[in-house]
């Protein structure tokens, strides 16, 4: 079986500027790079330009992560929600002009008032992604969905949630496993499972199983042997990004290690 790709996202130091996002980036030591469009690093025409520069003269190959703070693709609220659409939207004008293989996005939020429309979160966070998919087929941009712990109120977590959500939306969607969240809401063989054909990238740190904290590979109670034994039977052959805050090299080295 061939080796998998391991790669680092720069969610770890996203509280840095971005002008020490590109130092980072020139001398990281893997290929694989997801680049946060977010906070301090959020992306513009000018930013791109210096991307693009690092990435060739490094020879990195970048997905993109859409921002997720304060967006909502299944708010009740139209002008919330076209704002949410909009800027996922620009992302994926962004991921194409970076040449970005995938871009990652999540799922819809419920609010305080969905229980006064019932249905009505679900309806927008399907017509909010077939916007996105729309586009994402016009600029020739992979765009997947990432599975978010259910106690943080995302419309779609559960392996039944996905499933209708896959079965409605009426496009061939790919789905990010993101093993943290996973294992917080116990899913995550469940999901390799039922879905082991849509993965098409991996998100790796690791938890309590209680709580996303996003710990090194290692550090909290994920069973990276038997994870990796079960991701590699499936078929997958995408990227497995290290999306922890902190200990970012060992885990790399870790996942290496498992995925060789």
């Amino acid at each position: 079986m061939a080796r998998l790709n391991i790669g680092v996202s720069t969610l770890f130091c996203l509280g840095e500027p971005f002008s020490s996002l590109c130092q980072r980036l020139q001398s990281i030591t893997v290929q694989n790079v997801e680049l946060v469009d977010e906070g301090w690093h959020s992306l513009n025409d000018e930013r791109l330009r210096k991307l693009k520069k690092i990435g060739q003269s490094q020879n990195l190959i970048f997905t993109l992560h859409a921002p997720f703070a304060n967006i909502n693709i299944a708010a009740s609220s139209r002008e919330m929600r076209t704002f949410a659409v909009r800027r996922l939207q620009k992302s994926i004008v962004f991921a194409q002009k970076l040449g970005c293989h995938t871009m990652v996005f999540h799922p819809g939020l419920k609010t305080g008032i969905n229980s006064f429309y019932p249905g009505l979160g679900w309806k927008q966070n399907i017509e909010s992604t077939r916007l996105l998919l729309k586009l994402s087929e016009e600029f020739g941009v992979r765009i997947a969905i990432e599975n978010c712990p259910s106690k943080y109120r995302f419309l779609v977590s559960s392996v039944e949630e996905f499933s209708h959500f896959f079965d409605e939306l009426g496009y061939d969607l790919g789905l990010v496993l993101d093993v943290g969240h996973s294992n917080i809401d116990g899913t995550t063989y469940s999901l390799i499972k039922r879905f082991g054909e849509k993965i098409v990238h991996v998100h790796a740190h690791d938890n309590d199983g209680k709580r996303d904290l996003h710990m090194g590979v290692g550090y909290g109670t994920i069973n990276w042997r038997k994870f990796a034994k079960s991701i590699k039977g499936s078929g997958f052959d995408g990227v497995v990004v290290v999306e922890s805050y902190r200990n970012i090299d060992e885990s790399v080295s870790k996942l290496q290690e498992l995925f060789a």
